[in-house]
């Protein structure tokens, strides 16, 4: 993968983005996920995307989307913004894509329905770091490592590829969001931490979800996981 599918100015980003609303996924930063894109519409907001900037955002639809999600059911208000970094169309019009995880963003508000796809207005959440704490910061990156193998006994292939990511000292943000992905956790705890942009709290409450008992194995028998369905 190109260096350049990750990276991303929010000084560049005209701030519209398209919303690729989903009812069990959470994504988050710094991790890559496939998706199955087979609905008319979402065909339409990938074929925008690959003609432009490769930009979607993953929105999550909140309890009772069921009964209008051939229209506009309610998101949760923080978004996943991720990037196309490669795709594979299909001889029937549908896409397989990878999709990098890029950064956090609230929703500001959508825009008119004058295509197939829902757009909104976003705001980019830059991750908070508390001030003098490299301390904490590095404790809690040990506890999370810790739980990590606990968690996930007897995956040789998923622990070298945290290996390879921990040899790279990551900030603690990064950790969290790739830990956060990668467990088994409750719905609703997932995109808690998404919402969080305290570094320190998110981690702190990914942690606690472990210990509660939210938390069980790996989601994915691969990792990265397999092509999730629109």
């Amino acid at each position: 993968m190109n260096p350049d599918d990750l990276s991303f100015s929010a000084d560049d980003f005209c701030g519209v983005a398209r919303l690729f609303p989903l009812p069990n996924l959470v994504m988050f930063p710094h991790v890559l996920q496939p998706l199955h894109i087979f609905e008319p519409r979402y065909r339409d907001l990938v074929e925008e995307a690959l003609d432009g900037d490769r930009l979607l955002a993953l929105a999550v639809l909140t309890a009772g989307w069921e009964a209008d999600y051939e229209g506009r059911p309610p998101v949760h208000p923080v978004v996943c913004l991720g990037r196309i970094v490669t795709h594979q169309r299909l001889e029937d019009g549908r896409f397989n894509l990878l999709l990098a995880g890029l950064r956090r963003a609230r929703l500001v508000r959508e825009l008119p329905p004058d295509k197939l796809f829902r757009t909104a207005e976003i705001e980019i959440l830059d991750d908070v770091y508390a001030p003098q704490s490299g301390r904490r910061q590095s404790a809690l990156q040990r506890r999370l490592v810790k739980v990590f193998w606990q968690e996930m006994p007897g995956l040789e292939q998923v622990h070298e590829k945290l290996d390879q990511v921990l040899a790279r000292e990551v900030p603690l943000g990064i950790l969290t969001d790739i830990l956060a992905f990668t467990l088994k956790l409750k719905f609703e705890v997932k995109q808690e931490l998404l919402t969080e942009t305290d570094v320190q709290r998110r981690a702190e409450l990914l942690l606690e979800a472990v210990k509660s008992g939210a938390a069980a194995a790996v989601v994915w028998p691969n990792f990265p996981p397999d092509f999730s369905l629109n």
